[in-house]
């Protein structure tokens, strides 16, 4: 893993070729209710992407099942043609039904038919970086995961994508799924609150793979914590600035996808991102998870 430094907070995470600024955007938000179908304020999510962008972000994460495919088609009308060094990583496993559910859709039609979809609507030829999403919506669940990776391998070697990436994954599954291909990025749920993953954050870093976590601000529950909210006052900050901080400085292989849906919270979150917490702060904020 290299680094080097950007605008953005936390410079640059560098593997093969594939460079990432540790802040980046996540489009999840973008879609409406539920993630289901367009958003509220279409220009307004335009905006924020274009913010994104504009900001110096080389990282964006999105998936087709997101609208289903709501955030891949603004991407693309707010981005496309993509600058460059602009990558955007993307999630297959599973799919949207009539009930605003997320069923599993893990066989090779199915990964190889994802695929093909990110593709057409984003407008590329190839993509950079695909999850494999495993588990459920609820969370982790334990299970073999090596067909679909090899599945995904399949693509990859086609040329359709350049890295492999698991989500939503047991430490396990990350051992079984890289023993099947090269994996350069974790995507799970971790937050000041949510430590499961720390000692997998450390195993990762030392083999120079990313962790990027999900619902890093505590997702659809905001993180209430008395002594996050201690820190944020003394240091004359939001909470929310505090987590995003604290996450940058937890480990350098930790990438932030942080979403929105407002240009100017995404400034705001680019701001917090870049408090520097002092060794106190960061063990009172690590009791947080003990």
């Amino acid at each position: 893993m290299e680094s080097s430094t950007t605008t953005l907070p936390g410079g640059t995470w560098t593997r093969g070729g594939l460079a990432l600024t540790r802040f980046g955007y996540g489009a999840m938000q973008l879609a409406g209710p539920g993630v289901m179908g367009p958003p509220a304020d279409h220009d307004a999510a335009l905006g924020v992407l274009q913010e994104a962008a504009a900001s110096g972000v080389t990282h964006i994460d999105t998936s087709g099942a997101y609208g289903p495919r709501i955030t891949n088609q603004l991407i693309r009308e707010a981005l496309y043609p993509y600058p460059d060094g602009l990558h955007l990583a993307t999630k297959v496993g599973a799919e949207r039904d009539e009930q605003d559910g997320w069923p599993t859709a893990r066989e090779p039609e199915q990964l190889r038919r994802a695929v093909g979809e990110n593709l057409e609507t984003l407008g590329l030829d190839t993509l950079d970086l695909v999850y494999f999403r495993a588990g459920d919506a609820q969370g982790t669940v334990p299970g073999p995961v090596a067909a679909a990776l090899e599945t995904l391998a399949e693509l990859q070697q086609e040329g359709l994508i350049r890295h492999l990436g698991v989500s939503n994954v047991l430490p396990e599954q990350v051992a079984e799924a890289r023993s099947v291909a090269s994996i350069v990025a974790v995507q799970n749920m971790y937050n000041l609150a949510f430590r499961r993953d720390d000692a997998l954050i450390d195993s990762l870093a030392r083999d120079g793979i990313a962790y990027v976590p999900f619902f890093p601000l505590g997702g659809f529950s905001p993180l209430q914590s008395a002594a996050l909210s201690a820190v944020a006052a003394r240091l004359g900050t939001t909470p929310m600035s505090v987590a995003l901080a604290w996450l940058l400085q937890r480990s350098p292989n930790i990438l932030l996808i942080p979403g929105t849906s407002s240009a100017a919270h995404l400034r705001e979150n680019i701001s917090g991102a870049s408090l520097e917490l002092s060794a106190g702060d960061v063990t009172e904020l690590d009791s947080i998870g003990g």
